[in-house]
């Protein structure tokens, strides 16, 4: 940068200003552009003794201080130095692009205007940590809060005020999903026509019986404790919501109360109940039928009988959709035995 000095040919006054000069990358000539226009030089005399020798050795400075920062920096370090063990030095940056969605659905937000009568802890950074880690590491919540310098994120809470900021996101999950599901839909543009109810088992393999968890013996899950998940996701497979039951819970609430109760409060038109062969019953069937929905409800084709496993068997009408699947459908009249009001079939 250098300073300007331009005589004014009518007038014969000077006018300066800051002017960086620059090589043109197209036609590859030398070109310039005024940084900044200073005004004119009997003006200038009036607030500056000498307006010249002032701007001169303020463009050298600012000259120095370019070349400053774009010189190389050199580090030095002592061969005896050690790095104490307690200390992280590696930093987790990529955790940014989660930290964008999750404050695009303001989620602080929403645990912020729930937390105000408990300044303790925040739930908030107790929050991002659990989901920072656990999409990230997959560790335990422990081994989540032992690491949890990894983050650029304010982590002034305790272990134990982590245990307790899961009860507090317990006790508002509810109106916390919700939140999640109105905010995705507006943002991401939910495709909830129709909306897909996955029932599925999850298996512990240590612990306890206690009031979810518990004991099925069976060929699949020796005795192993078992807890029921349903899942409703939009077409993309994007969550809407998810609920939690225990193993002996009955279909009635698994298959019908629970899907008729979300479609109400998240006002959806139609669901779809994808499950396995154990809740293909007539009076499931028709229940779901009768709420206005479908369903994709697997059974065995060696249980099934002759006419069915003639056309599973068949190869002709399959079609190839990739990844060796290959799909054929038939639409097929049946009977079906249901139970009445007061009791027969």
């Amino acid at each position: 940068m250098y300073l300007r000095k331009v005589k004014n040919r009518k007038t014969g006054r000077i006018y300066l200003s800051i002017v960086q000069s620059y090589r043109d990358k197209d036609s590859k000539k030398p070109k310039s552009i005024t940084i900044k226009s200073l005004g004119y030089l009997d003006d200038l005399e009036k607030e500056y003794s000498d307006p010249i020798a002032f701007f001169s050795n303020e463009i050298a400075l600012m000259n120095k201080q370019r070349a400053e920062e774009s010189s190389p920096i050199n580090l030095s370090f002592c061969k005896n130095e050690r790095i104490s063990t307690d200390f992280t030095n590696r930093k987790n940056f990529g955790f940014t692009a989660l930290s964008k969605i999750y404050h695009e659905l303001k989620i602080n937000k929403f645990l912020a205007n729930r937390q105000h009568a408990n300044k303790e802890y925040s739930t908030d950074s107790v929050m991002k940590l659990l989901i920072f880690s656990r999409l990230l590491y997959r560790t335990s919540m422990k081994k989540a809060y032992e690491n949890r310098d990894i983050f650029f994120e304010e982590s002034d809470f305790s272990l134990i005020d982590m245990y307790k900021g899961l009860s507090f996101l317990n006790k508002h999950q509810e109106a916390l999903k919700l939140w999640l599901y109105e905010h995705i839909r507006t943002l991401y543009k939910h495709s909830t026509k129709p909306v897909y109810y996955w029932l599925t088992d999850y298996c512990f393999g240590i612990g306890e019986p206690d009031g979810m968890r518990k004991k099925k013996i069976s060929e699949k899950y020796p005795l192993n404790l078992i807890l029921q998940m349903g899942l409703f996701t939009d077409a993309n497979g994007i969550p809407v919501n998810y609920k939690l039951f225990p193993q002996d819970v009955s279909d009635k609430t698994v298959l019908i109360s629970v899907p008729r109760k979300i479609q109400k409060d998240y006002l959806l038109e139609r669901i779809i109940i994808v499950a396995d062969e154990s809740k293909t019953t007539a009076d499931n069937i028709l229940n779901i039928l009768k709420d206005g929905n479908g369903y994709m409800l697997n059974c065995s084709v060696r249980d099934a009988d002759k006419n069915f496993q003639d056309y599973v068997l068949d190869k002709r009408g399959y079609v190839n959709i990739g990844d060796g699947v290959k799909v054929k459908s038939r639409v097929h009249s049946r009977e079906i035995s249901t139970t009445a009001a007061n009791g027969k079939k």
